[in-house]
């Protein structure tokens, strides 16, 4: 799966290293300006802000300069003030040079703690996701799966793609909260999910499975809060490919993209999230769509939607998708993704995504062709 560059945090990185040269810098012209301030305070600070953001290396040579450029300011000042006032100030620069050394080594081992916990994080969260299939009959597919970096924690997105006799069946879903319950949970609705997915003869007996696995998950673990539940959404594509019936538990609509255009799937009827089913009524409702050749199928965890820019907007994954795109679901999705990391620096939470496309009665047939003669 592919990974998409937050440049927007790379830049503000980028400026934030530009603080010890102009910290200095801002020192000289302040000794400049006003002789009878004293500047040895403000550049004692340059190796103090190089520590969390240099190697050991450059908070070094950042204190070094800071001291040089401390020496030779005090040159304009006579040398009965250089051998007893100045003498504070150089040695406060020298320790704290010293001080700023040490915190760099600390700052570079709790970071690399962090990048070995989020790599091992995103590691197991991907072991658990299954390998998307790239072609069923009559249909192409792709996957993503962005880990967010605010957190080491293993996120709760989850999904699974089935090909049975009654259609290829697919879920996405996303677990409320991180860490082992939420890898409690998603292992055991991808399990009931594929065990459903062959057996059930219906959409509805699928998710009446998976909300039964749940609540019995609840009740029977002690650490995992009653309130927990599972944003989800069920799609069943006909075995003709000509249509898809949607069953969605409380979660972002899939959208239909083809020729430009963008349908929200929204469901005409609410329902709650699995494992709140107990709140509710045993009936599933499910709607009905149709899938022109050529259209693509986009499901997506709220990790997507929920990711903001600078002025706190949250990301909207239509336009992107509005315009021209080849019948690729592949494409589809990077389309969408590389729109997400231009709107925003950071992700709050782990993406996931899902893309479908139907395929063009020719292309089907060809790929029909090439399977008889091999």
């Amino acid at each position: 799966m592919k990974r998409y560059q937050r440049t927007g945090r790379l830049r503000g990185f980028a400026w934030s290293r530009a603080l010890p040269p102009a910290v200095v810098i801002v020192a000289v012209v302040v000794d400049l300006a006003w002789p009878p301030f004293n500047t040895f305070p403000l550049l004692a600070t340059a190796s103090v802000i190089a520590a969390p953001m240099f190697s050991l290396p450059g908070t070094i040579a950042s204190g070094a300069v800071a001291c040089l450029t401390g020496w030779l300011l005090s040159f304009r000042e006579n040398a009965e003030v250089l051998s007893r006032a100045n003498l504070i100030g150089f040695t406060t620069l020298v320790t704290l040079t010293v001080v700023a050394a040490f915190l760099n080594r600390m700052f570079a081992r709790e970071r690399e703690q962090l990048r070995t916990s989020r790599q091992v994080a995103e590691a197991v969260q991907r072991a658990m996701l299954p390998t998307v299939p790239e072609r069923v009959p009559g249909l192409a597919m792709a996957g993503r799966y962005q880990a967010a970096q605010e957190e080491a924690l293993i996120g709760g997105d989850l999904y699974g793609v089935h090909e049975t006799p009654h259609g290829l069946r697919l879920v996405i879903g996303d677990v409320r909260g991180k860490g082992t319950q939420a890898v409690t949970l998603v292992n055991t609705l991808l399990g009931v999910f594929h065990a459903a997915a062959l057996q059930m003869p219906d959409l509805p007996s699928v998710v009446r499975a998976a909300e039964i696995q749940v609540q019995d998950l609840k009740a029977r673990e002690e650490d995992t809060p009653s309130e927990d539940f599972v944003t989800a959404v069920f799609v069943e594509i006909l075995p003709d490919r000509s249509a898809l019936r949607v069953a969605n538990r409380g979660h972002p609509a899939p959208l239909l993209v083809q020729g430009g255009q963008v349908t929200a799937l929204e469901p005409k009827e609410p329902s709650l999230p699995l494992g709140l089913g107990d709140l509710a009524g045993p009936v599933v409702p499910v709607d009905r769509y149709d899938l022109p050749p050529g259209a693509t199928l986009v499901l997506f965890t709220d990790g997507i939607i929920e990711a903001r820019d600078r002025t706190g907007a949250f990301f909207d994954p239509v336009p992107p998708l509005t315009r021209p795109l080849p019948p690729n679901p592949g494409a589809v999705l990077d389309a969408m993704l590389a729109a997400l990391f231009r709107h925003t620096d950071e992700l709050e939470d782990d993406a996931a995504a899902l893309a479908v496309t139907r395929l063009p009665d020719e292309e089907e047939s060809e790929g029909t062709s090439a399977a008889v003669r091999s």
